[in-house]
Parts: structure tokens; sequence; C-alpha cells
């Protein structure tokens, strides 16, 4: 069967909702549940190409929306059908996941007819496959501020039944300062890919609230990264695809389709904004969480803004 029919055939089967949802444990020193521990051992000996294109980022940091613009750079011109047909979760699979009864990540990955294959991980770099850096993989890695990444991970985890029940908005908020989250500390994931493009030549560092702030030359940046040449035609048609309204809109970008996912609690692409933190954390809580940020981000070179 090729790989159209197993997507038509993956999507008219519903993803099941979980009855009860997950707790995490202690797994290498990350707080993980069972869809990320289940197969652990099979994503580690993923095989990795050299043309391999992967995405990692921290959760609720942007990877759907770096997904979408690195799928419409190498694809929007040539196969735009996949825009309309397609979920971006089988353009792009996430390598890390495994639902009981579907394709895992890893095996999604594996029958990806394209060249490249676009992959995204949430995994801190010391627990990155091992092929990836044998074969020299070209790495996009995107950042987010951790405060509007505490208030879009709460909203997440209160619309999905595959993630652990995050409680009110106050418990949340000392647990993600505390790294408690599924994927451990947010301060040990920045850093750890912050250091490792110290070393590592094939790795793009880029921060949200950069693509927010000035689209085109961030474009224009990852496309020289990747080695691509577009017409400037093909980039703006990127830049007007990449909008946040038009991915809200998109039954293929905007994981509708997806189950387990209740958008009447919460939409899945919810603001796309920078700055939404104002609306939820108190005036006490932005003062500890300043505090707290001024001990645990240590390294001097690694910066954030909270506002554009």
């Amino acid at each position: 069967m090729d790989y159209v029919n197993k997507v038509k055939q993956f999507m008219q089967q519903p993803i099941p909702v979980e009855a009860n949802r997950p707790t995490p444990i202690d797994f290498h020193g990350l707080p993980l549940t069972k869809y990320y521990t289940d197969n652990w051992d099979d994503v580690q000996s993923f095989k990795a190409r050299p043309d391999d294109i992967l995405l990692v980022s921290y959760p609720k940091s942007g990877s759907t929306w770096l997904s979408y613009i690195l799928d419409l750079l190498y694809f929007g011109q040539t196969c735009p059908e996949r825009q309309t047909s397609i979920p971006i979760y089988l353009r792009v699979p996430f390598l890390d996941m495994q639902i009981p009864s579907f394709p895992s990540g890893k095996e999604v990955a594996d029958e990806l007819p394209t060249t490249p294959r676009i992959m995204k991980s949430h995994r801190p770099a010391q627990f990155l496959p091992q092929s990836f850096w044998e074969q020299n993989c070209k790495i996009v890695y995107v950042a987010r501020n951790a405060k509007d990444t505490a208030v879009s991970y709460f909203h997440y985890m209160r619309m999905s039944s595959i993630q652990p029940e995050p409680g009110d908005w106050g418990t949340h908020f000392h647990r993600f300062m505390e790294g408690r989250m599924v994927h451990g500390s947010w301060y040990d994931h920045v850093n750890s890919w912050w250091e490792k493009k110290q070393t590592y030549s094939n790795l793009h560092y880029m921060f949200y609230e950069d693509i927010i702030e000035d689209p085109a030359r961030e474009i224009n940046q990852l496309c020289s990264f990747l080695g691509l040449c577009l017409s400037a035609e093909e980039k703006e048609k990127v830049m007007t695809d990449m909008k946040f309204e038009a991915m809200a809109q998109n039954k293929m970008a905007n994981y509708s389709t997806i189950a387990p996912l209740n958008q009447n609690v919460s939409t899945f692409l919810r603001k796309g904004k920078v700055g939404d933190w104002k609306n939820h954390f108190t005036v006490s809580q932005n003062e500890m969480f300043d505090e707290d940020y001024k001990q645990k981000m240590k390294n001097p070179s690694l910066h954030f803004r909270t506002e554009i």
C-alpha cells in the first residue's frame, strides 16, 4: 500500500480518547508518560539519513508552526495538494510518540516518501538518537520564552487526554517552574540545545518571538541554513500560508482531526502571540517567576524576550 493510501486509512480510524490520563514516571531523569517510554528503544535505534531534517523544541514552543513552515518550504510548490489532504502530523511525524494501536511516530517517519524526510522531536540534546549526529543531519531548534510556553502548555494539557491532569493554573505554574513537566525542565531543554549549537554546525537555533516580529527575515535565514533558493514570490506564498489565522482554519494543520484533543476546551492553535502570559500571571507570580528565572538561566549568551 502506498503512503497516500496509508494516510487515508489512518484518517478513517479515530484515535482513541483515553479514559484515564497518564501519570508521568521518572525515566532517565525525565518525567515522561507511557506514550514516550514504551517506544524509547525503538526511537533510540532510529536510522537517520544524511538528508533528513529534524525539528526540535520544548513542548508548546512553536513546533507545529515550524513543521508547517518547513513543509511549505520544501514541498509547497511541488506538492501543494499535501496542504489540503495530509495532516501535518503525518507530513512531519512526531518521532518520539506512540499511541497504542496506531502507527508510532517512528513508523510514520520510516514510511515517509519525501526527500528530505522532515521529522520533529521534543527530546533534550543528550537523548537524541545517535544516528542524527552520525549522519550530520540538519537540525532546526525553535525556542519560546518561558512565560508564554508555560501558559500554552497549561491550555494544551487542559484539552489533551493524553497529557497528565494539569490542575488549576496555580498548580501548573509551580510545576512548570520546578521542571515537573512531561519532557522535564524548560531551562534544561533550551540550554542543552543552545550549548549543542556551539559545537554542532548543522544546528539552526530560532526564537518564536523573532518569527512573530519579522517572518521575512527569519524565513530568509532559515532558507540560507537549509540551502534552499526560493523566489521572492515563493517566499511570499510561504509567509501568507504560515500566518496564524490561515493555519488555525486549516484542518490539515490545526490538529482538529485528533480525537484526544478536545478543542471545545481549548483550541490546539490558540493565539499564536507573544505576551499572553500577562493574562495569566498575577503580580506575585510574575515576581516569583522572575527571581526563579535569574537563578536558573545562567547562560549569559541566551536571551529571550517576553514581549515585542
